[in-house]
């Protein structure tokens, strides 16, 4: 990880530009790149502070060699871009890496209690510490954000001033010096004390910099300002209110993802070198008119026949959404889903494929009959499977997940033809629920009241959290999508308990709606918990079985209950918490939202409320 270039540097001695030699500040992953450090977040190296530039100069500083491409075309549709990029990786043979610029840009000195920023400390070059003191400075701990996106300083001259005249030309033109101390008395807001030397205003703490309008009382409003993307970035005024953040919160960085399997006819590789064409492709009907273009894209011949290029052709018209003529994102991001739950459930064997199939789904060989009491049916060994999982933007104060529209930050200030992602190659098990059963318990009374709870306070949530009432999405909670979620999670930690696997190695695909109810576990990393067979052991049917029994059977029982069991709190989860269904955050769909442990089991006073009440008794 480095820092931006200059903006002017020294020729070499020949008078070209001497190559990049960027001081180093610290080491990331790649998965990490996208889902903890990725464009716009924070972070902490050493005593320093910086934020992940924008995506707008990586064209040329993320190496081809380093930052290959990735293909995966139903996903790159998706998300409107021609391919993917793989990070660059931190290493000691890293040429480059990711660009990083130093923010905030306010510190302060332990030593002398100046407040200003980095510059004005006139620091040696390549060190961060004052230059009058010589210790370390500390960056600001108080970072300002909107829900648009937007970052800033906080504004520590307007809140000393704030009991004096509030003019922002009068406040800039004081002409004292901002001194930060703490008293060591408590370790809350009230100990942190700024001072101006101006004398006009008191010392004054930072308590109630946090309130959701101290600084609109201020008079102070969003600016649009983006240091992730550098002074070339215009601020373009923005007006929403700023909330005061800690500089290491989790709101201040989230990122969006989106993901999918790769599934034929796109999981060979083949398609890859036409990566960059497929949408002139589709614009062209005719079999003719596609050749006639292959022929000129690749004056040395197309490396695909144009049968195959055709059948994919096919295959891509297939999942566009049927009767719309301007598909919503999330009706294209189903008609994604429908098609993975459709190759699911057909499977695609491995001796009738080449090595290059990067998807392997088979039947297991013993009898599936041993799971109809469970109600469960048509288990499937994945035993290869590749996800791409893509950063498309990043929000801040607002969480998203997949059936929230949020206000998205660009990576970019301009459009690329790319987005940063990471691919997992794994393995998994696949099952599906009974659906006659599962249609005769999801309309039992007391099944429905219980979800409806869940999403009247889902949808209250989702409500507060929209400020264009047009923006409201319909909570997704329904009987079989809450049931299948928390079913995926007691499976996730029996699976670790049983195979040996960390909870957080494994990842949770659910499709749950009117015409599908299956669940995907699988591998979710790709260190040594990755692929190694362990999993797809499990899902053999008598194997599954007595899984499902021991899972079913430790979701009775919580160390919290009976608090846990029978809590009436009007929450977007009922009987579940982090001592019996909830999961690390990289292993759930829905941020451990929408989960319910009484739909597996039942309730003491209504046992009949469980999906798998009867399989307890076997």
């Amino acid at each position: 990880m480095t820092p931006p270039p200059a903006r002017r540097r020294r020729p070499g001695a020949s008078g070209a530009a001497p190559a990049r030699s960027f001081p180093r500040r610290g080491a990331v992953r790649r998965a990490q790149a996208i889902t903890t450090y990725g464009v716009g977040s924070l972070i902490a190296v050493d005593h320093e502070s910086f934020i992940v530039s924008g995506l707008d100069d990586a064209e040329e500083s993320w190496g081809a060699g380093e930052s290959p491409r990735i293909h995966e075309r139903r996903l790159a549709r998706l998300l409107g871009v021609s391919y993917f990029r793989l990070p660059p990786a931190s290493d000691d043979t890293s040429r480059d890496g990711i660009r990083v610029r130093r923010f905030p840009l306010t510190h302060s000195c332990p030593e002398c209690g100046d407040l200003q920023r980095h510059r004005d400390f006139d620091p040696p070059s390549g060190r961060s510490v004052c230059g009058v003191c010589e210790a370390d400075l500390v960056p600001s701990r108080f970072v300002v954000a909107c829900e648009a996106g937007h970052l800033g300083e906080f504004p520590y001259r307007e809140w000393v001033h704030r009991s004096t005249d509030r003019d922002a030309a009068s406040v800039g033109q004081c002409g004292g010096k901002l001194k930060l101390r703490t008293s060591g008395r408590t370790s809350s807001l009230r100990s942190i004390l700024v001072s101006c030397t101006c004398g006009r205003a008191a010392e004054v703490s930072m308590e109630g910099s946090f309130r959701r309008n101290a600084l609109r009382d201020l008079g102070l409003t969003c600016r649009g300002t983006r240091p992730w993307l550098g002074s070339s970035a215009e601020a373009q005024e923005c007006g929403l209110a700023l909330r005061t953040l800690q500089r290491g919160s989790s709101t201040a960085w989230q990122p969006v993802l989106r993901s999918a399997l790769s599934i034929p006819p796109w999981s060979d590789g083949r398609a890859d070198p036409l990566a960059e064409h497929w949408d002139k492709l589709r614009a062209r009907e005719e079999r003719q008119r596609v050749a006639d273009y292959l022929d000129g894209a690749f004056p040395g011949g197309c490396p695909i026949p144009l049968d195959e290029v055709m059948t994919l052709l096919a295959a891509e018209r297939a999942e566009d959404s049927d009767g719309e003529a301007e598909p919503t994102f999330d009706h294209r991001y189903r008609a994604l889903r429908d098609k993975e739950y459709e190759r699911l459930r057909a499977g695609n064997d491995e001796s009738e494929h080449s090595h290059d199939e990067q998807f392997v789904c088979e039947a297991p060989l013993g009898d599936p009959s041993v799971l109809e009491p469970l109600g469960v049916t048509g288990p499937m060994l994945v035993k290869k499977v590749r996800e791409v999982r893509a950063l498309k933007a990043f929000t801040r104060l607002d969480e998203p997940d997949s059936k929230t529209r949020v206000k998205e930050m660009p990576l970019s200030d301009r459009t690329l033809a790319w987005l940063p992602a990471m691919e997992v190659r794994g393995e998994g098990v696949f099952l599906r629920l009974d659906d006659t059963r599962l249609a005769t318990w999801e309309k039992a009374t007391a099944v429905a009241a219980r979800v409806e709870r869940m999403r009247d306070a889902h949808q209250r949530r989702l409500e507060q959290r929209a400020d264009d009432p047009s923006l409201i999405v319909p909570s997704p909670a329904t009987p079989r999508m809450v049931l299948l979620h928390t079913l995926a999670h007691v499976l996730i930690n029996e699976w670790s308990l049983e195979a040996g696997y960390p909870s957080a190695a494994l990842r949770e695909r659910l499709y749950a709606a009117d015409d599908m109810a299956g669940v995907l576990v699988y591998t979710a990393t790709s260190d040594s918990a990755g692929s190694l067979g362990g999993l797809v052991a499990q899902g053999e049917p008598g194997t599954l079985a007595r899984n499902l029994r021991s899972a079913v059977r430790r979701a009775e029982w919580c160390s919290a209950d009976p608090l846990c069991m029978e809590t009436e709190a009007d929450g977007i989860n009922l009987a579940a918490c982090h001592a019996c269904v909830m999961l690390p955050e990289t292993s759930c769909e829905h941020n451990n939202n929408l989960l319910d442990r009484a739909l597996l089991v039942g309730t003491p006073d209504d046992p009949e409320v469980g999906f798998f009440t009867d399989a307890l008794s076997f």
